[in-house]
Parts: C-alpha cells; sequence; structure tokens
C-alpha cells in the first residue's frame, strides 16, 4: 500500500500460487442467465464492436470455437461463497473502498479493447493466459462511435502475460488492454481463459455532495420552526422562508438576493451536525446495489441458542456492514452505538463473523437487533464449527 497503491502498477507472479478457478466455464454461464445478476456479452468482429446486456442463456453465448468474445459477470462475490472468500483477502483495504468481484471468461483473442478504469484494479488470472498491454499516457480521448469507452491512441510502454496465479495491480486511470490468449492446461487440453477483477469504489465529489446533502435534507425536514405560535405554523413545521420587507419591484424575474442567502443559509446549517454527515455518509456507502435483494430468512431466529452460546452468526454475503465513532451501519441504515455493543458490533462488521462466545456477550437490545437482520435475511445463525456456508 505504501510503496504502490495509487502510485504505480505492480506485477506479482504467482500471488496465488497454485490457483485454481472458483467457478467451472458452465457454472460462470449459468450464474449470467440470472435476472439479478449483472453480465454483459463482448464480441469484436471485422465490423467492429457488438455488446449485449444480460441477463443471457449459455445457449445464447457465441461457440466456444467462435473467437474474440468476452462474457464479464459481475458481482461474482455476492452469488459465490468462494468468490466471497477471496475477495476477503483484500480487505487490506477499507471496506468502503472495496467493490466486487467480476469475473471475465474470453476465447482467444478475446478481450474489451484498450482502456482505463477510474478506480483501483486487481487482474488475477484465474486460468488460462492473458497478454496486458499497460502505459500511463495523457491522451485519454476515447473512439467514438463504439458500445464501449476504448481509448482512441493507445501507446503502451510494457507488456506481460499472465498465467494461473499471476496478479497486476493497477491504479486509476492507467490504460491498459488484455487479449486471451490460445493456451493447454495440465491436462493437454485447451485452458479457459478467466480473469478476476477486484474492483473498488471511488465516489465523485459533486457525486458524493448531490447524495449527502439530499440525505441531510431528510434529516433536517423534522427542524421545528423556532416563532411556529406567532407565524401560525403547528410545531415541527419546516422553516419556511419569509420576507415582509420585499418591496414592489419592476424586475420580478430578479433573483431575490434575500432567497440566495435563505439558500446558502439552509446548506451550512445541513452541514453543521457532524453526526449527521457521518451518519448519512455511513448510509449511503453501505446502501446495497439496485441489482441487490435478500430473501427473508427460512428458518425462525433462535434467541434462546445465541444466548446460551450454541450459535455464532456471520453475515450474509450480499451484506455490507460499517461503523464509525458513533454509529453502526448495515445495509442503508444507520444506529447509534456505544459501550460493550458498539465494540461488538464493530467486531462483527471486521470479522463479519461472531462466535458463539463472542455472540454471548451481546446484551438483550442488541441480541434483539441482531435478530431483527437475521428476520431480513441479513446474516444467519451457524452453529460452532460449521464452515462458511456463503449463499
Amino acid at each position: 500500500m505504501r510503496r504502490y497503491w495509487q502510485k504505480k502498477p505492480l506485477l506479482v507472479r504467482q500471488a496465488i500460487p497454485g490457483f485454481r478457478p472458483l467457478l467451472g466455464r458452465a457454472d460462470l454461464f449459468k450464474l449470467a442467465g440470472r435476472e439479478q445478476v449483472e453480465s454483459r456479452l463482448i464480441v469484436q468482429q471485422a465490423k467492429g464492436w457488438r455488446m449485449k446486456q444480460g441477463p443471457m442463456l449459455p445457449r445464447g453465448l457465441p461457440p466456444l470455437s467462435q473467437a474474440a468474445w468476452t462474457l464479464l459477470v459481475q458481482g461474482v462475490d455476492m452469488h459465490d461463497a468462494g468468490a466471497h472468500a477471496l475477495l476477503q483477502q483484500f480487505r487490506f483495504v477499507p471496506d468502503a473502498r472495496l467493490d466486487d468481484l467480476m469475473i471475465s471468461f474470453a476465447t482467444a483473442g478475446g478481450g474489451v479493447g484498450p482502456h482505463f478504469d477510474s478506480y483501483d484494479v486487481f487482474l488475477l488470472q484465474a486460468s488460462g493466459r492473458r497478454r496486458w498491454k499497460i502505459g500511463q499516457q495523457k491522451d485519454l480521448s476515447l473512439q467514438q462511435g463504439v458500445p464501449l469507452k476504448i481509448l482512441q491512441n493507445f501507446e503502451p510502454d510494457e507488456e506481460f502475460v499472465l498465467e494461473a496465479g499471476d496478479m497486476l495491480y493497477l491504479p486509476p486511470r492507467y490504460a491498459h488492454d488484455g487479449v486471451a490468449e490460445a493456451c493447454l492446461g495440465a491436462d493437454g487440453k485447451a485452458a479457459d481463459c478467466m480473469t478476476y477483477s477486484i474492483g473498488f469504489r471511488a465516489p465523485a465529489q459533486t457525486e458524493l455532495a448531490a447524495e449527502l446533502l439530499h440525505r441531510l435534507a431528510e434529516f433536517s425536514e423534522d427542524a421545528a420552526e423556532p416563532d411556529a405560535e406567532d407565524s401560525g405554523l403547528p410545531a415541527g413545521a419546516p422553516r419556511l422562508y419569509r420576507d415582509p420587507g420585499q418591496a414592489a419591484t419592476a424586475t420580478p424575474a430578479a433573483l431575490p438576493a434575500d432567497l440566495a442567502a435563505f439558500a446558502g443559509q439552509a446548506v451550512l446549517e445541513a452541514l453543521k451536525d457532524p453526526l449527521a454527515l457521518g451518519c448519512v455518509l455511513g448510509e449511503y456507502l453501505t446502501e446495497p446495489k439496485p441489482s441487490v435483494w435478500f430473501d427473508e430468512a427460512l428458518q425462525a431466529w433462535d434467541g434462546d441458542a445465541a444466548k446460551a452460546g450454541q450459535t455464532g452468526i456471520e453475515l450474509d454475503a450480499r451484506t455490507r456492514m460499517m461503523y464509525d465513532d458513533n454509529h453502526v451501519f448495515i445495509n442503508g441504515e444507520s444506529y447509534r452505538a456505544k459501550g460493550a455493543d458498539a465494540r461488538l458490533m464493530r467486531q462483527l462488521a471486521d470479522q463479519r463473523e461472531l462466535s458463539a462466545r463472542e455472540l454471548r456477550k451481546a446484551s438483550v437490545t442488541a441480541m434483539a437487533l441482531l435478530g431483527d437482520w437475521h428476520e431480513a435475511g441479513w446474516l444467519r445463525q451457524v452453529l460452532p464449527g460449521t464452515a462458511v456456508i456463503g449463499n
């Protein structure tokens, strides 16, 4: 992190020695056909690029004998326990930045063209072979009239061939182009080219400002009118703009300076409370993606077993949980937390599980809250010694 993160690329030969794909080709194709899974098919042809959004059934994919096509399956960590476990190895970066694991399957010659990402990425070769060309170029202009963001003037200055277990880290906006190459596996048969991309979130400042101000405005909706009785408004009514000193005007289209000042003060008031700002930031960063939904628990929460130290808990792979000094955040919701319960909840967020012994420390209030999260499908109870079951 100190020497490379957001500074320069890093090639790690055999980052995970003997690595084998977590999903076979058939399982990956089946996953791409599910409604709640984001997938894309990219085909390079003589007449140009073609892209199709999923879901897509296996029979809708090109034949394996056809060269230069790529299937991208996003968020595999939310649907496969092995992929979720692999993503946990990258939690040396804060969860607020860690996004998901994408799998790219490509036939020989397949790729998505020379491009750059606005975020950090680790490219782990799972099987087969892929040739990467990279370059730190200033010209980031894109080709016009193509369905992908492909660089118009790609000028690589380094080239690597990655095989199973090799990994390449690239900082944001570092141009790169990966092309699958035909190769044989240890069994003498053609090896599938699969690349696992571990991506990160990099929210734009304007995006954060818009989202946080919107949420802060909701916080202030219940602010009381200071002189509600004098104004005739009920207690708790929003503070409305008033202009008893407004004179008759000959320029009615001109924006009143007092109204502009009122608007500016409204923004400053919304930003005054540091707890509120931290609260809405945590809610925003843990908000599930639109394609994510949770199934209600199949079994009822057994609070007695939990309190007796007979079961532990683990977070669902789709659950996002974080915290700050005053709150615990989970799947877009926030809770004020302090004391022993706060320490336990932070431990759950960091470890993504609590053992039966650790869970016994929860208060009655915390245990009830965990029960609610269980019913919502955000976590599950596990018996001591039970392996993580994922989804």
